[in-house]
């Protein structure tokens, strides 16, 4: 059985799923259910609806115009005063960044700011360039400088066969998108996974005393 991921954009809204096996959906529900969601399941399996086929499709919101740079004009542009800034994922950025370039994220603009260096010109830049262009406008609002974004992303400035350095060289706060578990690697003290399954199986307990989640067993 594969995993299933259920996207619900409004908090409190009712959630009806469907399966034609009627097994993932029947699974994802209860847990839905213990969570407090308003929550149903169609028995229907034939669904004669259900004519789709082929993988989902999100609807994506067109990506803001944003002037570019290319990755040949970068070094120029930055001997001018412009400072590159990067809103990959910190994972990304640590594993293989442009050589000064300044990890920012997105959802913590603002932090990062304080530490930033100041200029009229920024450059962002990301993976394949597509989050630097949302980005881009965010941060000309919020600076009043000139933003413009790399043409093709850190992929682009990589496959001419540039520079490249891994590590934390600008940090501009300390990540928080990363998340690893406690059984993850080889080196992992035996004491932290017993606390990581101390913590588990003592759950539903812990839940008993908090009654601010919504969380009920079925």
């Amino acid at each position: 059985m594969q995993e299933t991921d259920v996207f619900a954009p409004v908090r409190g809204a009712r959630i009806v799923l469907w399966d034609p096996e009627q097994i993932r959906a029947d699974m994802t529900a209860s847990w839905l259910a213990q969570m407090g969601w308003d929550v149903y399941v169609l028995d229907d399996t034939s669904l004669n609806e259900a004519r789709e086929v082929g993988p989902w499709r999100p609807a994506i919101q067109p990506v803001p115009d944003v002037t570019g740079v290319d990755p040949s004009e970068l070094e120029a542009a930055r001997t001018q005063g412009a400072v590159l800034v990067d809103v990959a994922p910190s994972v990304d950025y640590v594993r293989g960044h442009i050589p000064g370039a300044w990890l920012v994220s997105r959802t913590s603009r603002d932090v990062a700011m304080t530490a930033l260096p100041s200029t009229a010109h920024y450059i962002v830049t990301s993976g394949d360039g597509v989050l630097a262009s949302f980005f881009a406008p965010e941060l000309a609002a919020t600076t009043g400088a000139r933003v413009s974004v790399l043409t093709g992303g850190t992929d682009a400035w990589r496959a001419t066969g540039r520079a490249f350095r891994s590590g934390g060289e600008h940090l501009t706060m300390h990540p928080i998108d990363v998340y690893k578990r406690p059984y993850e690697g080889t080196d992992i003290d035996a004491r932290a996974m017993q606390a990581y399954l101390d913590w588990e199986y003592g759950l539903v307990a812990q839940l008993e005393r908090d009654g601010t989640h919504g969380f009920h067993v079925i």
